[in-house]
Formats: C-alpha cells, sequence, structure tokens
C-alpha cells in the first residue's frame, strides 16, 4: 500500500490475524511465507473496501502484443473491480501487486515465494484474460468495436 497510515493499518490487521490463527499455520512451508501471504491478502482485502483501486479516469492494460488499450472513465471502477475478482488467484494477486500497488517483479517474487518469470507470465496471462474479458463488456454493454 502506498500510503503510511493504509499501510500501518494493514499491518496492524494482518498481525492481528497472524496472531488469531497461529494454530493453523502448517508447518508444509515456512512461516514467513505464510505471514507473508496473510499481509498480501489483508492488503487486497483493504483495498477492496476502501475502493482505492487507482485507476483515475483512465485503466491502462497492456494486450498479449504489447499495445496499450485505453479503457474510458465511462467503465465503473466497480465493473473492473468484478472484473479482476474473477481472474484466477494468482493472475489476480500480481496483477494487483503489479499494476496497482506498483511492486517490482523482484519484489513480488519474494513476497509470494515464486520465481520472477511465474510472476512475469502470471501477469502477462492476467492481463490477456482481463483484456478479453473488457473487450466483451464494452461491446455488451456499450456497443463499442
Amino acid at each position: 500500500m502506498k500510503h503510511q497510515d493504509a499501510a500501518e493499518s494493514v499491518m496492524l490487521a494482518g498481525f492481528l490475524k497472524v496472531f488469531t490463527n497461529l494454530n493453523s499455520f502448517k508447518a508444509e512451508g515456512s512461516f514467513e511465507g505464510w505471514i507473508r501471504r496473510i499481509m498480501v491478502n489483508e492488503s487486497i482485502s483493504q483495498l477492496r473496501k476502501d475502493k482505492k483501486l487507482d485507476f483515475k479516469d483512465t485503466v491502462v492494460i497492456e494486450n498479449s502484443i504489447e499495445h496499450v488499450t485505453y479503457l474510458e472513465s465511462e467503465m465503473e471502477v466497480e465493473e473492473i473491480q468484478i472484473i479482476i475478482d474473477t481472474l484466477p488467484d494468482g493472475y489476480k494477486t500480481v496483477f494487483i501487486l503489479y499494476a496497482i500497488e506498483g511492486y517490482k517483479h523482484s519484489e513480488i517474487s519474494e513476497m509470494l515465494q515464486i520465481s520472477e518469470s511465474t510472476s512475469k507470465t502470471q501477469l502477462f496471462k492476467a492481463r490477456k484474460v482481463l483484456q478479453q474479458r473488457i473487450n466483451k463488456l464494452e461491446n455488451t454493454h456499450y456497443g463499442t468495436h
């Protein structure tokens, strides 16, 4: 999260979840990874609650051939959030961390304990799926294209 107060709020809520769910930790993975996952999920949850997905008036989504499509503000942020929420968990998490939160692939790979190439692949696939779904929604609701 980019703003100090929001980040502190997420950290407190995240650590509260860690302590209240400590008995559910299974030693199959690292404790650090388990905490990291809780913090990432808490951050995403807080963004949804606050509706602070910083799309401004334009959302930029790169498609598979690296052209950029600008989705005008006629599409509501809530519609975009719904589309993002339909992504598979891995795609959704990487997309939010990279495109909305502004993390680098190296940071995402550390946070999620995945390789940078996995992060890049999941982002690429997320963008492709989002582009398809947004185009379909635009065609259905706005009669464009």
